[in-house]
């Protein structure tokens, strides 16, 4: 989206003050006693109007101003405390600028300009400068209605063009997570079965889901027990199915699920409560081989060594219990370079071993020709190097009618030949759809169709 430059000037655009309920600030231009939310290029009245007005240069830094609680952090502001919500200004040109207000009632989102998800008309008085906003506009995924908040679907558009879901079509989605992928096959007309280990999510997606009637159903567990599935041993095929691969956006944002290295929570990482283990279990119990082992291959990990050390030597003296403190022992033992926390890596192997992540990926893949109707859909949607080189393989060993060896006189039929490739690549989200949703950045979709066995 390109941003228009205003053609009014910044101080003709901001509304005049009561000249009662201004105190001056020598040097510092003008601040009234009331409060304001300020972002890059824009500013929010909370309860009250606030005008300002600053001098030039680097003077334009002005002083913490009260924000909202829970406000999320901008170019130019950093939140400092979630009860005491006072915030400061970056020095030069990341200077938050004040410019009109805009009301809402709904939580707004707002980063370079102004970007909303309330449907109310906002009225929007912008800085200059590329920093300028438009109209405010609803963010969704390209076309898509909004979510409602627990996890936004990567690749919408393309999941409903390479599954082809219609009007009595049966499509089992093996991880529901929040059903926003599942919506978009039940307004297709299709039936959906929807499996998800985690019984929050289950809940959540019935009642999202609900309008759908019986052309909804779920079941709990894991995606790798396919075969388990009532309606498939009663002797129903599919003509689709699906697999995201990962976690969900609500299991990463909640404290307590113990996911995230960025929030206090207890060391749980558990997908459902069918996991075999806790990442506390792993974290305090495991040998410092096996979690080398772990660190290395799953999370691909480095200084894997070097992190299991530290775990190891920590926890003879104290066990893990929390998120945070595992964080920063990863942190104090291989050091903070760049932007990426040290313990991503880390935090993502002992999830993916905690949840056997490979194992029941590996599983779901060898019963999915058993789930699916001759010429059913398998699209798999996956987030990390491992989980993507494992679906390509599979794939491309099932599509290859013939192999061959150096030791064989000519090539023979390969037994395994059962699907086709619909995409000879994988799948990669847009440009536009990593703006609305950065968590889609590293995902891949791959998509192969049943063949029909029969000659």
């Amino acid at each position: 989206m390109l941003f228009t430059p205003p053609t009014l000037a910044l101080e003709a655009a901001r509304p005049a003050a009561a000249s009662n309920v201004l105190a001056r600030a020598p040097g510092l231009g003008i601040l009234s006693s009331t409060t304001q939310d300020h972002v890059l290029g824009t500013a929010r009245g909370v309860v009250k109007s606030t005008d300002v007005r600053t001098a030039s240069g680097w003077l334009s830094v002005r002083r913490p101003l009260t924000f909202m609680a829970m406000r999320e952090k901008s170019l130019g502001t950093e939140l400092l405390s979630r009860f005491q919500t006072m915030v400061r200004a970056a020095s030069g040109w990341l200077s938050a600028r004040p410019s009109g207000n805009f009301f809402s009632n709904d939580k707004q989102h707002a980063g370079l300009g102004t970007a909303r998800r309330s449907e109310e008309t906002t009225g929007v008085c912008a800085a200059s400068g590329w920093l300028s906003a438009q109209a405010p506009e609803v963010f969704t995924t390209r076309g898509e209605e909004p979510t409602d908040g627990y996890h936004l679907p990567v690749f919408p558009l393309e999941v409903a063009e390479w599954m082809q879901p219609e009007e009595g079509g049966f499509i089992i989605d093996g991880t529901l997570g929040g059903g926003g992928h599942s919506e978009i096959f039940l307004k297709a007309g299709a039936s959906v079965l929807g499996i998800d280990r985690d019984p929050e999510a289950l809940a959540h997606a019935r009642e999202r889901l609900h309008p759908f009637g019986e052309r909804f159903s779920t079941w709990e567990g894991n995606f790798s027990r396919l075969g388990e599935i009532p309606a498939i041993r009663d002797g129903r095929r599919a003509d689709g199915l699906l697999l995201d691969l990962g976690v969900s956006s609500r299991q990463l944002d909640s404290a307590p699920r113990g996911f995230s290295f960025m929030r206090e929570g207890p060391l749980d990482m558990r997908m459902g409560p069918s996991s075999p283990h806790t990442a506390a279990e792993v974290v305090n119990d495991w040998s410092e081989a096996d979690l080398t082992r772990v660190l290395f291959e799953f999370g691909e990990e480095p200084k894997a060594r070097r992190i299991a050390a530290a775990i190891v030597k920590q926890r003879a003296v104290r066990n893990f219990e929390t998120t945070l403190e595992l964080a920063a022992c990863i942190e104090s033992a291989v050091g903070r370079h760049g932007r990426t926390h040290p313990a991503t890596r880390a935090f993502q192997a002992i999830r993916m071993a905690v949840n056997e992540e490979l194992e029941s990926l590996a599983a779901a893949l060898a019963a999915a020709p058993s789930v699916l109707k001759p010429g059913g859909r398998l699209l798999v949607i996956t987030f990390h190097s491992l989980e993507d080189r494992m679906v390509k393989r599979f794939l491309r060993h099932r599509s290859t009618p013939f192999i061959d060896d150096p030791g064989w006189p000519e090539p023979r039929p390969n037994p395994d030949f059962q699907f086709q490739l619909l995409a000879r690549k994988a799948i990669i989200p847009s440009a536009e759809e990593t703006t609305h949703n950065p968590r889609a950045r590293s995902a891949k979709l791959r998509v192969a169709r049943l063949l029909d066995p029969t000659p």
